[in-house]
């Protein structure tokens, strides 16, 4: 026992010392010294500071891939790492004072309200039941993606996607062809769908908290989003007509046809709240209650949240644990995202002050790249931009990295719409490319396979979206991000 004790202390002094170690080299990289300690100017940071920020997103992106097994038991514990690796060092160069403002300006204002309205939307639509089977015909099918996306604008794209996805496979349990039923569905109800109110994707929802309104992002994406979800519901359709025909004669049902009945419909109810509670936020404004570490904290958002939060408790409290059960709802999905995304709010701090900076910053190429040589914002380049980085990491860090880069002036942005509804259409739209792009894509993916359905691999994957998606998104540029 002694030993054991003694070989365990071992492990965690040397562990100790190789973080120390590692932190220590990352603070050489960024220039940290007690001699050049002072105020935080994101135009003296070098781009070595992102590097806990590529890296947490490179882990989110990478490692559920190759080693998903040691992802799912460990991303606390990497998302914690690669957090401190920014947190040490900036509090050696910048001092405490400046650590725990940078924390609490990011923890409280953007952290705590994002996953609180996640929290909120994904425990009311959890609480939801669909059951029953419908006949998988083309018209039922496209029927179901179109109901499926205009429900993600009011339960977020992965409410959308769980509430929806099993009654879609049982519908299509018994056709031959049925792969491209769950492509689609990722591509309308988990992505595209959810682009017209702060409530359907995370990145719009972190634009509302910049300052953006609920109403414009309606307005002003709605006719990219009817564009692409309508062309998208066309292409399905013929395709699912095609191979519908093809395939004649179905298999056995498995899950004979019986008319849908939804359960727990006072969550819907519920859903409308989520919806006021958000609303409230964006009229009501009555101004700063308190500060918390140079932080003001106003009103209207401790309202907003604790208002979501005695919402998603009442739809705790009142739903049945059937429905629970039948949605194999769990907390594992909001314990990822929280925890991931406390190491992203984090180590995005100095990415967004090195945009803040501009052409004086670290990342002036960049800012060139958006712009074009008269000095006008280069709307297609913002569009595919934020749409290529969507693809492949997080489209709401995305989102938040190219809003700073376009000034961050909400109103600014709002009256001169184009640049903000490019950044907006990519990241929303193109998360669709890779089942990484959007939480949800995975989990669809996950869902259908253990229903038997054997899904394409990662590239497989992109073969589909690429070939559907891109020629569809030249369009768009044309039409909308010029």
């Amino acid at each position: 026992m002694g030993e054991a004790r003694e070989s365990g202390s071992h492990v965690v002094a040397r562990g100790r010392a190789i973080a120390s170690h590692a932190m220590a080299g990352v603070a050489l990289l960024c220039g940290v010294s007690s001699a050049n300690a002072g105020g935080f100017d994101g135009a003296s940071l070098t781009l070595y500071w992102i590097l806990p920020f590529v890296g947490i997103l490179a882990s989110i992106a990478l490692l559920p891939l190759f080693t998903p097994t040691f992802w799912h038991r460990h991303f606390g514990k990497i998302a914690l790492v690669w957090a401190l690796l920014f947190v040490v060092p900036f509090a050696s160069m910048f001092g405490t004072t400046e650590t725990a403002h940078q924390l609490a300006h990011a923890g409280l204002l953007e952290y705590l309200p994002f996953v609180v309205l996640l929290f909120a939307l994904y425990t009311v639509s959890g609480g939801i039941g669909v059951f029953g089977n419908l006949h998988g015909s083309p018209g039922t099918n496209t029927v179901l993606l179109a109901l499926g996306a205009v429900l993600a604008n009011l339960m977020g794209t992965t409410g959308a996607a769980m509430v929806l996805v099993r009654p879609l496979i049982r519908a299509n349990d018994n056709r031959p062809h049925n792969v491209h039923v769950l492509m689609f569905f990722i591509f309308l109800v988990a992505n595209a769908g959810g682009s017209l109110t702060p409530l359907g994707d995370p990145p719009l929802f972190l634009g509302f908290l910049n300052g953006v309104s609920f109403f414009w992002t309606t307005t002003a994406m709605l006719g990219p989003t009817l564009t692409l979800c309508g062309a998208l519901l066309a292409i399905f359709y013929a395709l699912d007509r095609y191979l519908y025909a093809k395939a004649g004669e179905e298999r056995p049902d498995p899950t004979p046809d019986r008319p849908l009945r939804v359960s727990g419909k006072v969550n819907i109810l519920l859903l409308v709240a989520v919806v006021a509670a958000v609303l409230m936020s964006g009229f009501w404004r009555p101004g700063i209650a308190f500060t918390v570490l140079d932080t003001p904290l106003e009103w209207q958002n401790i309202a907003r949240d604790a208002l979501l939060i005695a919402i998603a408790l009442v739809s705790l409290a009142i739903t049945p644990s059937g429905i629970h059960e039948a949605n194999e709802f769990n907390w594992g999905p909001m314990k990822e995202v929280a925890k991931l995304f406390a190491a992203i709010f984090v180590t995005i701090i100095p990415a967004i002050a090195i945009l803040k900076a501009g052409e004086s910053g670290a990342m002036a190429s960049l800012t060139r790249l958006v712009t074009t040589a008269s000095g006008e914002p280069n709307n297609p380049m913002y569009f595919w931009l934020t749409g290529m980085l969507s693809a492949f990491l997080d489209n709401a860090p995305t989102y938040l990295v190219f809003f700073n880069l376009a000034g961050a002036d909400a109103k600014y942005l709002m009256a001169h719409r184009e640049t903000l509804e490019a950044i907006s259409g990519g990241a929303v739209f193109m998360g669709a490319l890779s089942y990484i792009g959007n939480a949800p894509n995975f989990m669809v993916r996950s869902i259908a396979e253990d229903r038997g359905i054997r899904m394409p691999s990662f590239f497989g994957y992109m073969v589909w979206s690429c070939g559907i998606l891109l020629p569809l998104f030249a369009v768009l540029t044309v039409l909308y991000f010029q």
